[in-house]
């Protein structure tokens, strides 16, 4: 199993849905990741690039994983999709 060079995000409320897959598009991972768990499951991954459909709630989530995986001194991009780009 590989590395994810790339995390897909669905953030709700309490559950979320995190998608990982390496470079070559491969699925590595499907987790679902309850609020409280969130912040230090990305803390744990290498650097990588985060996407998520851009929403109000998207906004407050890339600041969150940004700090998280900058205090263990990994940087990740996470970058934000907007809906209709989404099939």
């Amino acid at each position: 199993m590989g590395q994810a060079s790339t995390i897909g995000l669905d953030i709700a409320k309490r559950v979320f849905q995190a998608h990982g897959a390496d470079a070559s598009g491969c699925v590595v991972f499907r987790k679902r990741l309850m609020r409280a768990k969130l912040l230090a499951f990305f803390a744990a991954q290498p650097p990588c690039t985060v996407a998520m459909e851009a929403c109000a709630g998207a906004h407050h989530w890339a600041r969150e994983i940004v700090i998280a995986c900058s205090e263990d001194a990994q940087s990740s991009n996470v970058v934000s999709i907007d809906a209709p780009a989404i099939p």
